[in-house]
């Protein structure tokens, strides 16, 4: 299943125009959707085969050149139809295996069976799950593949991604209702005390000879890192493989699926073996422990935070950060929800906190991908809705640690638990912060203030101006939300709003424009005519310019900015 450019087929007879096309189609695959057009128009076969018995939808499907499969589907090409020379391979495998997921979508439209076998039982999902391409799993699940349908050797994919190390690919699985769930831990647990890097050079070398000089890579993507082991030839890398390290997040969420209590000091260790706090290894134990809410939990994580080690005290702070929450009047934190208040429009949501998602923003309950409940940002109006059990303990320690702080990690895990606490006591240790030289901490001291700052707090206010203007544009875009949301109305403020509104950041402009709008600043009208004209009407600054336009009171300019028709459709 690689991407390679083919000869053309054998045999065809000379000066046959239909010949000629379908011999030249393979090639044009490569070339672009008009030079298949062409071909097609003039006579090719949707359906022919190289002389290694491959079919151009296959080809198409395998380089992940969607457009081209669309086209050859159109033109009669069979979606299920195997090829090569045993018939083994189905282009919906072959574009699975890959990650190709807009192939896999269209071969799906098209009417592909999702759970479809070829050679040596490989399916589709089973494909996409040993890889961890997450989106490919999600598509054929969407499309009704079976999530507990054994691949190869009879393992279901449950099992094929918690061994890829896989986090998002093994959620997506779960949340399907994959089954596998102990089989699938015992995996994950397998690989946890395993030197990833080791055993694909053992493999490797035990395939192609030990005496071959290998070549290491670590990429990181999907909330770690995918370890990548090649074996070179004279120089070149010529054959690999490659695992992702996912597996303490697999084995946490596996095991609260199970119902299964995993000690404090077992998941602290599985945070701290890769000690990146914005790992999933890391936030998937950090959450699973915030959401116990015990008096066994604060007494390991206040012991934690005595710790000499910086981030053994950071991954205490980010379990103390949401300890026990409750959201309204309902159950505590497991499967609990905070209700969005639709006044506040679209809010960001946080890159790299504690159990939260990677910026895609939902509204006010901002839902935390790893433990699969809603978290509430900052206090504001509605921090009465919160139950923070262990707050009156777990603030102090949080503000000392604040205070304290010298390691940038720990900085982050700290403020950024003051600011769940939703206290504005805590203002003074978070600002401290706000000028720190790391974007990091700088990017965690906005997200703290953000909903937190009250009426009348000049150095939370200025703190907020100041960030504004912060070369990092995630910190740009937060401080301009919460600056926005302050209650004061001041020249400062309006100022500062209305530099941003030009920002090369849409969604921090739009924003700027929301903060304007709700002081009734006329400078929001420009702004917003902008955005809703030429944004993208299914992203964020559209919504939010949609969203600061309800602020306008002058009715006639609000049925204006409402008409406005945009440019993307």
């Amino acid at each position: 299943m690689e991407d390679e450019r083919v000869n053309e087929p054998a045999g065809a007879p000379a000066g046959d125009p239909a010949a000629d096309a379908a011999q030249d189609l393979f090639t044009a695959l490569y070339d672009g959707e008009d030079a298949v057009v062409r071909l097609l128009r003039a006579g090719a076969q949707a359906d022919g085969t190289d002389e290694e018995g491959r079919t151009p939808l296959y080809l198409a499907a395998v380089s992940g050149k969607a457009g081209v499969v669309r086209l050859l589907l159109a033109a009669g090409a069979d979606p299920d139809r195997a090829c090569g020379v045993d018939e083994g391979d189905l282009p919906l495998c072959g574009a699975a295996a890959n990650g190709h997921t807009e192939a896999v979508r269209a071969l799906l439209a098209a009417g592909a069976r999702p759970d479809l076998r070829e050679a040596f039982d490989f399916t589709a999902l089973a494909w996409a799950a040993g890889q961890g391409h997450e989106h490919a799993v999600e598509a054929l699940l969407e499309y009704g593949a079976d999530p507990d349908l054994p691949g190869p050797g009879g393992e279901p994919p449950l099992v094929l991604a918690a061994r890829r190390g896989s986090p998002s690919t093994v959620r997506a699985l779960l949340g399907a209702g994959a089954s596998a769930h102990a089989a699938a831990l015992e995996e994950a647990r397998q690989w946890l005390g395993r030197d990833v890097e080791q055993e694909l050079r053992d493999g490797l070398l035990g395939a192609y000879g030990s005496g071959q000089e290998t070549l290491t890579r670590r990429v990181e993507e999907d909330g770690g890192v995918t370890v990548v082991v090649d074996v070179l030839r004279d120089g070149v890398p010529g054959a690999g493989n490659e695992r992702q390290t996912g597996h303490g997040a697999i084995a946490t969420v596996l095991e609260q699926e199970l119902g299964m209590r995993t000690p404090y000091a077992e998941l602290a260790e599985r945070a701290l073996r890769d000690g990146r706090p914005d790992f999933d290894n890391w936030s998937e134990p950090a959450t699973a422990l915030s959401r116990r809410g015990d008096e066994e939990t604060f007494r390991a994580a206040a012991a934690g935070c005595a710790s000499d080690d910086p981030l053994r005290q950071a991954f205490a702070a980010d379990v103390l950060a949401q300890l026990g929450f409750m959201y309204g009047a309902g159950p505590a934190a497991e499967g609990a929800t905070a209700p969005a208040d639709p006044a506040d429009g679209p809010m960001s949501t946080p890159e790299g906190a504690p159990g939260s998602p990677d910026g895609s923003r939902t509204g006010k309950a901002q839902p935390a991908a790893a433990a699969g409940t809603d978290v509430w940002w900052g206090g504001g109006d509605d921090a009465e809705d919160v139950r923070r059990p262990f707050a009156a303990r777990a603030l102090p320690l949080l503000r000392e640690l604040a205070r304290e702080a010298q390691d940038a990690e720990l900085i982050q895990s700290a403020v950024l638990g003051l600011g769940h606490q939703g206290d504005p006591a805590a203002l003074p240790e978070i600002l401290r912060h706000a000028g720190h030289p790391d974007p990091e901490v700088r990017y965690r001291v906005v997200l703290a203030l953000a909903g937190l700052v009250p009426a009348g707090h000049a150095d939370g206010i200025a703190a907020l101006i100041t960030l504004t203007r912060d070369a990092d544009t995630r910190t740009r875009d937060w401080a301009t939300m919460a600056l926005a949301a302050v209650p004061d109305d001041t020249p400062d403020i309006r100022e500062a709003l209305a530099a941003r509104t030009d920002d090369a950041d849409p969604d921090t402009a739009a924003e700027a424009a929301r903060g304007l709008a709700m002081r009734q600043d006329p400078r929001a009208d420009e702004v917003l005519t902008r955005l809703l004209a030429e944004e993208d009407p299914d992203g964020f600054a559209y919504g939010t310019a949609m969203e600061a336009v309800g602020h306008i009171q002058d009715e006639r300019l609000r049925r204006r900015l409402e008409g406005t028709v945009p440019r993307r459709r």
